[in-house]
């Protein structure tokens, strides 16, 4: 008897979300393996927020199936398996007090709690401590919110979001905001997080090509609410493929184990 194949981290099948007569989300079906890490790319409006959102239980599908780790949306205690996926968002910036330190931001992500109060045990602390310390960024420990830069939140986001040991990490587009060279220390730090034994599934929200780390082995396209293609990064990651989701023709180029990408807009009509 063959050994039994492990259930995959996540499983949308036919996925629909409609909000009024708006079709947002149609027929998206997408299947994440473990030892994957995906890139989900595609133009303003595609559907990649509202797909996150129905991934972290914020936003029920009119129809089809989320698995996630082998247990399904509606079967089973979604508050408890969203404790397995970590998110990195910008949405979440504005509600962290200004002088909190960046341990106990770090810390707050156990506990799925933001400005949180109460007493911080050792243990979490030894925990947070480690975790800046994995991420580059231990010197920050004690620095306050409003004191950190957008590159330094990021990171600090992300301990955030490991410190309850996700099996899952959706980062939501983090290198908006950062700098050229802040964004290349991010996506670096990244690729490494990808590569560490053990680490989550990582699945990285983005507009850009170029952000697509050697380390992200599978890219999920979308347009106008569908899947245009999904699987290997080499196969799917094609100029036809990009031309057809952002409607210009796309010229690419690999360097360094990064895809760049230069689109040509079709040329208005004029009547």
């Amino acid at each position: 008897m063959s050994p039994r194949r492990a259930a995959p981290v996540l499983d949308v099948a036919h996925l629909r979300i409609e909000r009024g007569r708006s079709v947002i989300l149609d027929d998206v079906s997408w299947r994440v393996e473990r030892g994957q890490h995906w890139a989900i790319l595609g133009p303003n409006g595609c559907g990649k927020t509202s797909l996150l959102k129905a991934l972290t239980a914020y936003m029920a599908p009119t129809r089809g199936t989320i698995d996630l780790l082998g247990r399904r949306f509606g079967r089973a205690d979604w508050r408890e398996l969203r404790t397995h996926v970590g998110l990195v968002t910008a949405a979440v910036q504005h509600l962290i007090p200004p002088a909190e330190p960046a341990i106990e931001t770090v810390i707050s992500g156990k506990y799925a709690q933001l400005d949180r109060w109460g007493t911080i045990t050792r243990a979490d602390r030894r925990g947070a401590q480690r975790l800046l310390r994995t991420i580059g960024a231990a010197a920050l420990a004690g620095r306050e919110w409003v004191l950190l830069s957008q590159g330094e939140r990021q990171r600090v986001l992300v301990g955030r979001a490991l410190m309850a040991r996700p099996r899952l990490l959706i980062l939501d587009e983090p290198c908006a905001g950062l700098d050229p060279v802040a964004r290349e220390h991010f996506l670096q730090f990244l690729d490494r997080l990808a590569r560490r034994p053990g680490a989550p599934t990582l699945v990285l929200v983005t507009h850009h090509l170029e952000e697509i780390m050697p380390a992200f082995s599978h890219v999920l396209v979308l347009k106008a609410g569908r899947v245009v293609a999904a699987g290997p990064r080499r196969r799917v990651l094609t100029a036809r493929i990009l031309g057809e989701a952002f409607g210009a023709r796309a010229r690419l180029a690999l360097r360094g184990g990064r895809w760049q990408a230069r689109f040509t807009p079709p040329r208005r009509q004029v009547f």
